[in-house]
């Protein structure tokens, strides 16, 4: 027996089964917590807006929620194929664009069906200046257990992956923050809210290649 041939047989005797659907159960762990501890701070920090009751029974509201909460369905989806060593992004991108295309018509038409002195408070609302930030914010949480998720798998392009959970995250971030936010300009969430997912696709992008390393 050669020296290699005693190293491979060493290294598969350390090998255990692994249970069936390990990696899904990875990522529930790591995910579904750390976006309830979002949820938490949200709820202790800032609360639920003041207005809840009523702005439930409008469109605008759930449009602006579902907005995020598909971007965050179709990111992690991706994340979950990109954790594999075979793994690709697959159609993502395109989704993404075609969910971004979708809110920017519900932008314009809302814009078109408004009066043009209510442009500026449909587009800046009173807090554009912030609400990347707590968005991106609440992001961290969900960003650091996609990470803890990833570091039990093995994908091969770290920075696309990294990336992609960083979008997953941020737009995770930004469905808890819907919950607390006043605005319902389309315009606004199209532009400030997306801009808060791309800031934590840009940490995941960054950051990637040194969390995910194995």
């Amino acid at each position: 027996m050669t020296k290699r041939d005693d190293i491979i047989a060493g290294l598969l005797s350390d090998l255990k089964p692994v249970r069936c659907h390990a990696l899904r159960r990875r990522f529930a762990f790591g995910i579904l917590p750390t976006l309830g501890l979002s949820l938490l701070l949200m709820l202790t920090v800032l609360g639920l807006r003041i207005d809840m009751p009523d702005v439930a029974m409008l469109p605008v509201f759930w449009i602006k929620s579902s907005y995020h909460a598909l971007i965050a369905l179709a990111a992690f989806l991706a994340v979950y194929r990109l954790s594999r060593p075979d793994g690709t992004e697959g159609r993502f991108f395109g989704w993404l664009a075609l969910i971004f295309a979708t809110m920017a018509a519900v932008a314009a038409i809302q814009l078109k069906m408004a009066a043009i002195e209510t442009y500026r408070l449909l587009i800046l609302g009173s807090s554009a200046l912030h609400c990347p930030l707590l968005i991106f914010g609440f992001a961290i949480p969900v960003f650091a257990g996609t990470v803890w998720a990833l570091r039990g798998a093995a994908p091969m392009n770290l920075r696309l992956t990294g990336c992609v959970a960083g979008i997953a995250a941020g737009a995770a971030g930004a469905w808890v923050h819907s919950w607390f936010c006043t605005e319902n300009g389309m315009p606004f969430a199209l532009i400030w809210y997306s801009l808060g997912i791309l800031l934590s696709g840009a940490l995941g992008f960054l950051a990637g290649p040194r969390l995910l390393r194995w």
